[in-house]
């Protein structure tokens, strides 16, 4: 477990699976209460942004290349996740952050958040299940 992608990829997992809590939630909106739905929505969405931005951090660290993952890599929206996370990550005096306020805003940033996630998901399943770190997924 010392191959540093197969470690990169343990912070996918953690960012992918507070992406399902937050698409769950979604699902049921209408069986939850709307107070807890609320926090709850928030609470998941901002976790699965901010620990996106961690795999993107070891993504650049490790130099790793995939043509589809540097080209979402290349958009401005890069520097808006990393505000979120930071955002998200650190203490914030005022509720609602302009860190929170400048992603949520741009309809095309959540676009390519979900691109991004499905991208760095493709990678890791092809890359490590081909050099049997992880088992292939049919």
């Amino acid at each position: 477990m010392d191959n540093p992608v197969v470690t990169l990829h343990r912070y996918y997992i953690w960012a992918n699976k507070m992406r399902t809590h937050f698409y769950e939630l979604l699902e049921n909106k209408e069986k939850i209460k709307p107070e807890r739905f609320d926090i709850e929505a928030v609470m998941y969405m901002s976790l699965w942004y901010a620990s996106l931005y961690v795999v993107v951090e070891g993504w650049q660290e490790l130099k790793l290349k995939d043509e589809k993952i540097d080209e979402l890599l290349q958009s401005e929206n890069i520097a808006l996740l990393k505000r979120y996370r930071n955002g998200v990550f650190h203490f914030q005096k005022v509720y609602k952050d302009k860190r929170f306020d400048e992603l949520d805003q741009k309809k095309e940033a959540v676009e390519w958040i979900v691109k991004l996630n499905k991208e760095f998901g493709r990678y890791f399943l092809q890359e490590l299940s081909d050099k049997g770190a992880i088992p292939a997924v049919l």
